[in-house]
């Protein structure tokens, strides 16, 4: 209803048009001698005088009441348009806020998680209670997880049986020297048990109890290395365990192979002892297969690099080395240079996994005819210093 204001104005102004064309009919009668009004020609000229006055006047606030009428509907609009935008943005910081906790973010947890598999870290996703789509994909992401982690550990194991299948022979071979030994000293023992000189009898015992020890030091090795447990880290000595890894492996290498080490007595580690040692069996056994001619050496070196914060494991080999175009693929899951049946073609791709879920990292350098390194690198904790 305020804004028909400018009609009472219109109305005006129309009357006083109408008023000041009857003053100017008045004043054309008087110049012809027709005037029938009592009014002089002085009279009505004051008047048109004055009425135009009141028309120039009201034309005035007409314009300035349009003007105004302008202004303040352009003032409005304009106070529409930023509460409108406001509104929008407002609306905006909702929706961004709303897609980024809904999807975006748990799309970035399921992307992080998908690189911690890549990891061998299996750890399962935190399932919020959202009741919504996204829940569903995290329950059925940690059921992948779950899955993933059964079939690596199946793999694992697969692997570990195949060394285990490796090593039997020799573990065999291995044996039969300690048995040989008691044998042996059983015999001499029953013709000298009699009589016999008991300073020679006392040596024959003493033999067969250490030939009883090294038998089953043997076996406790094959055991301990075959026994399936869950990953479990504590703190060991690294040169005792590459002292029972080398004699676990020795029987499997040819007679022209020699192991060398170089590891510091006071070096502790906190690892899984388990799992390092089947990383540490897996190379030496690739070492000793790249031999030529099964001839060749085995070096296995230690050092704490304090400034790094971390434990570097070198094996190194004199074999006939990995080409080049290989060495990409070198920890690929079923990737083997080796003739069929000869390996597969998951020891490394296992190796690989195992030092990464100890968050450390396993790569090579090789060359065709120079041998090839191999590089643990562990991270070293407050308690893995030397001496402590």
């Amino acid at each position: 209803v305020r804004g028909l204001k400018g009609i009472t104005y219109l109305e005006k102004l129309e009357s006083e048009m109408n008023g000041y064309g009857q003053l100017l009919r008045e004043l054309v009668a008087e110049e012809g001698g027709h005037n029938s009004s009592p009014r002089t020609r002085e009279e009505i000229e004051a008047e048109i005088r004055h009425v135009g006055k009141d028309l120039v006047d009201l034309s005035l606030r007409l314009s300035d009441f349009e003007h105004s009428r302008v202004q303040q509907i352009v003032k409005s609009l304009k106070t529409k348009i930023v509460f409108f935008a406001s509104i929008l943005l407002l609306l905006g910081s909702f929706l961004t806020v709303l897609v980024t906790r809904k999807i975006v973010k748990p799309l970035t947890v399921i992307e992080g998680t998908t690189k911690r598999i890549a990891q061998g870290d299996f750890k399962p996703l935190p399932v919020v209670q959202t009741r919504d789509e996204t829940q569903s994909v995290v329950e059925a992401f940690n059921t992948m997880i779950s899955e993933l982690e059964k079939r690596q550990d199946q793999l694992v194991q697969a692997q570990k049986l195949s060394s285990l299948g490796i090593l039997t022979s020799g573990i065999a071979h291995q044996l039969n020297n300690p048995l040989n030994n008691i044998s042996t000293s059983c015999q001499i023992l029953q013709e000298e048990i009699d009589g016999g000189n008991s300073e020679f009898i006392d040596k024959l015992l003493h033999n067969i109890d250490q030939e009883v020890d090294r038998s089953r030091d043997i076996v406790k090795g094959l055991l301990e290395f075959s026994r399936e447990r869950e990953f479990q880290e504590s703190r060991i000595n690294l040169e005792n365990l590459v002292i029972r890894t080398t004699r676990l492996v020795a029987s499997q290498l040819p007679t022209g192979v020699e192991v060398f080490t170089e590891i510091p007595e006071e070096l502790d580690i906190i690892v899984d002892a388990q799992k390092l040692q089947e990383v540490l069996l897996n190379l030496l056994l690739n070492a000793a297969q790249a031999m030529p001619d099964e001839v060749g050496h085995i070096t296995i070196t230690a050092a704490e690099d304090t400034k790094a914060k971390q434990v570097e494991i070198l094996v190194k080999d004199t074999g006939c080395g990995i080409p080049e175009d290989h060495l990409p693929f070198i920890f690929d899951p079923f990737f083997s240079t080796k003739e069929v049946g000869y390996g597969t073609g998951l020891g490394l791709w296992v190796a690989h996994g195992i030092i990464e879920r100890h968050k450390g990292t396993l790569s090579v350098a090789s060359r065709v005819g120079d041998g090839s390194v191999f590089t643990i690198r562990l991270p070293l904790s407050e308690q893995n210093h030397l001496g402590d």
